[in-house]
C-alpha cells in the first residue's frame, strides 16, 4: 500500500479513532506468524546440517590437497643424487616415481656448431648485397646432409650493411642461432653458433651480384664442409651415454625421457668410470606424513560422532555420513597397491594406520617401522601421485565424499539440505506476498467500515442536537 493509501486511510480513521493501517498490518503478521515460524526453524536446521557437512568435505579436500602437494613438491618428493656431480646433475619432475638406483657413464656431450667466417680488416667493412641461407643438417666427414625437418633461415643484406648488421639480423631471427663478430689474430671474423645436436649442424649459402675482390662480395661469407671458407671451430654433435649400461643418445645435454620422471643434465664424461644415481630414504618423512594423516582422519571421525549422532546431531541419520563413517571403517584394511609383488605393503594399515573402537585411529609405530627397514622401496613407492598408493586413495575417499550428484554421499547432502532450504525461502517469499495482499484487502475493508462509522456518527450529532431543540423549545 502506497503512502498516499496510507494517509487517507489514516484520515478516516478519525471517525473510529482506530488506526486501520496498523490494525491491517498485525492482524495479516498474526494470521501467518504461526507458518513463518515454523519454516524458519526448519531453515536454521538446515543450515547447520549444511555447515557440518561442509565442513567435512571441506576436511577431506584439504588432507588429499596437502598430501599431493607434499609427494609432489613436498618432503616426499624424489630427490636424486648423482654420485660424481661433476658428470651430471639429476632432478624428478613433479608427481615422478623415479626410485632406485641406476649407472651412468656420459661417453660425449652434445655440441652446438660454432663457425668463423673468412676474415675481413674490420668490423665496419661492407659486406656485400645480397641473402645469406643458414641450411641445418649434419656436417659429418666433410659433407653435408640437409634436415628436410627444419626450416631454412634467410637473412637479407643491404649494400649498406657490415659484420656487426649481419650479426644483429641473425641474432633478430630468433631462432636458436646466434652471431658475434670477434676481432682475432687473422682479423675481423663473424662467429655464427647453433644449437647442440648433430641434425642442428649448418652450412651458410651466399646469393648477391659478384664483386671483385671478395671481400665486399658475400659470397665471402659462404660456408660448406666441402668446400671450408671458413673455421670450424666445432662440429655439432649429439650426447652419447650409457644408462645401467644401455646406450643410448640425445640432441642434447638434458635428458628428459627417463623412467620416473628422471631428467639429467650431463656436464661431462666419464669413460670407463660409471657413476651411481640414487635416491634417498625418506622414511622420516614418511612417518610424520602418517602422523599428519592420522591427525586429519582423527579431525574428521571427531566431527562425525558429534555431527552424526542419531540423538541430536546435525547429520543425524544422514546417508552422506552414514556411508563416509563406513568408508573410514574399513580404510585401514583397503588395499591401495593392487600390483605390489608379494609380500610387498599393499595397504594403509602395512603402513601403520590402525583403527580403535571408537572409530578413531592411531599409528602402529611398530608396524610402520617393520616395513619401512623390510621394503624401503616398495614403501617409498606407495606415495606417488599415480593412479595407486596413499594419496591415489585419499584422493579418491575426498571425490566420492564430496560428489554432489551422488545423493549417498556427503556432498550429496549438501546437495539437499541445500535445496530444502531453497524452497523454503521459495515458501517464504509466497507467504509475504499473501500476507501483502490479506494487509492491503483488510486496510480496504476497514476503510470501508470506518467511512460508515463516520457516517452514522455524522447521523447521531445530528439527531442529538434535534432533540436538543425539540427539549429547549418545550421549556
Amino acid at each position: 500500500m502506497n503512502d498516499a493509501t496510507s494517509s487517507i486511510v489514516g484520515l478516516l480513521g478519525g471517525g473510529s479513532g482506530v488506526d486501520m493501517t496498523k490494525l491491517a498490518g498485525d492482524l495479516a503478521a498474526n494470521r501467518f506468524a504461526a507458518r513463518i515460524a515454523q519454516l524458519e526453524r526448519k531453515a536454521e536446521a538446515l543450515e547447520l546440517k549444511v555447515s557440518a557437512a561442509a565442513t567435512l568435505k571441506s576436511q577431506l579436500f584439504q588432507l588429499s590437497s596437502a598430501l599431493g602437494d607434499r609427494i609432489r613438491s613436498g618432503d616426499l618428493a624424489p630427490q636424486a643424487t648423482v654420485g660424481n656431480g661433476a658428470v651430471a646433475s639429476a632432478s624428478v619432475a613433479a608427481g615422478g616415481t623415479a626410485s632406485g638406483t641406476y649407472s651412468l657413464e656420459v661417453r660425449k656431450l652434445a655440441t652446438a656448431q660454432t663457425l668463423a667466417t673468412a676474415p675481413y680488416s674490420s668490423a665496419l667493412e661492407l659486406v656485400g648485397e645480397g641473402t645469406l641461407t643458414i641450411r641445418f643438417g649434419s656436417t659429418a666427414g666433410g659433407s653435408f646432409n640437409s634436415d628436410s625437418s627444419q626450416s631454412p633461415i634467410g637473412i637479407d643484406v643491404g649494400p649498406d650493411d657490415t659484420l656487426e648488421d649481419v650479426a644483429r639480423s641473425i641474432n633478430a631471427t630468433r631462432s636458436g642461432v646466434t652471431a658475434y663478430v670477434a676481432n682475432t689474430a687473422e682479423g675481423t671474423q663473424l662467429v655464427i653458433k647453433g644449437t647442440d645436436g648433430e641434425m642442428n649442424g649448418f652450412r651458410v649459402e651466399a646469393s648477391g651480384s659478384p664483386v671483385a675482390p671478395a671481400p665486399g662480395n658475400i659470397n665471402y661469407l659462404a660456408w660448406d664442409p666441402a668446400t671450408d671458407g671458413g673455421e670450424l671451430m666445432q662440429s655439432a654433435t649429439d650426447a652419447q651415454f650409457l644408462f645401467d649400461g644401455l646406450e643410448m643418445t640425445s640432441s642434447g645435454n638434458v635428458i628428459r625421457d627417463l623412467p620416473g620422471g628422471l631428467t639429467l643434465t650431463l656436464a661431462a664424461t666419464n669413460i670407463g668410470a660409471p657413476t651411481r644415481i640414487g635416491f634417498g630414504q625418506k622414511d622420516a618423512q614418511i612417518g610424520k606424513v602418517m602422523q599428519d594423516l592420522i591427525a586429519v582422519l582423527n579431525d574428521v571421525a571427531g566431527q562425525l560422532q558429534q555431527t552424526a549422532n542419531p540423538l541430536g546431531g546435525e547429520l543425524g541419520n544422514d546417508a552422506g555420513a552414514r556411508a563416509l563413517k563406513r568408508q573410514l571403517t574399513g580404510l585401514a584394511s583397503q588395499i591401495v597397491m593392487p600390483g605390489a609383488a608379494p609380500g610387498d605393503p599393499r595397504t594403509l594399515g602395512d603402513l601403520g594406520l590402525s583403527i580403535n573402537r571408537d572409530g578413531t585411529f592411531r599409528l602402529d609405530q611398530a608396524r610402520l617401522d617393520k616395513t619401512l627397514n623390510d621394503h624401503p622401496q616398495a614403501t617409498a613407492a606407495m606415495f606417488t601421485t599415480g593412479l595407486y598408493g596413499v594419496f591415489a586413495t585419499v584422493d579418491s575417499l575426498s571425490r566420492s565424499a564430496g560428489a554432489t550428484t551422488n545423493p549417498g554421499s556427503i556432498g550429496g547432502s549438501i546437495t539437499r539440505y541445500t535445496s530444502q532450504r531453497a524452497r523454503i525461502d521459495e515458501q517464504l517469499s509466497n507467504i509475504a506476498e499473501e500476507q501483502g495482499r490479506l494487509r492491503e484487502q483488510m486496510v480496504k475493508n476497514f476503510s470501508w467500515a470506518d467511512r460508515r462509522v463516520s457516517q452514522s456518527q455524522s447521523t447521531l450529532s445530528f439527531l442529538q442536537s434535534q432533540i436538543d431543540s425539540w427539549n429547549a423549545g418545550r421549556d
